[in-house]
């Protein structure tokens, strides 16, 4: 019976020493993490621009980094930073992914960006009506005060209710 706890034991500290245990594969003699890096967002179209970003503190890296990818010109996030934008080529294929690699000193990490078809978004935004009065709908206003007014009775109801009960 020990023999099966010890066993038991045993299997569940590497089960969880392998789901706590950071990503880490050796790539052309360098330590390849995965912590502490990103791509934003991880899907674009051809010609739009991403962030690629560092969080200093989870990925331990307190120096310059290097971010290179086929598909956009090599960036460097300078050591007082953490991002940098990136325009990707026009030419990057659809339905594509890429390697993004983050270097660090001697330690590299490794993203992936997903060319998504169609044409990149355009840099600014059409500002509409945005939350005024445009699709003012009375309907919709008067259903959810009718909501709102029996959530409120309904409460009041059952505390009285329940008031009296005790009460005596």
């Amino acid at each position: 019976m020990r023999a099966i706890r010890v066993a038991s034991a045993a299997l569940l500290g590497v089960t969880a020493l392998t789901f706590c245990a950071s990503a880490a594969v050796a790539d052309d003699d360098h330590y390849v993490m995965s912590n502490g890096y990103s791509v934003l967002p991880s899907a674009v179209a051809a010609g739009g621009q991403v962030t690629v970003e560092v969080d200093r503190h989870t990925s331990g890296c307190r120096s310059s980094v290097t971010v290179t990818s086929e598909v956009f010109d090599a960036v460097v996030i300078p050591r007082g930073s953490s991002s940098a934008v990136v325009l990707v080529d026009r030419d990057a294929r659809a339905g594509a992914s890429y390697r993004v690699t983050f270097s660090c000193g001697g330690l590299s990490a490794v993203k992936e960006l997903t060319i998504v078809g169609g044409r990149p978004v355009p840099q600014g935004v059409h500002a509409g009506e945005g939350g005024s009065v445009a699709g003012f709908d009375l309907e919709e206003i008067g259903l959810g005060a009718a909501l709102i007014a029996g959530s409120v009775g309904a409460a009041y109801y059952f505390s009285r209710r329940r008031a009296g009960e005790d009460g005596g």
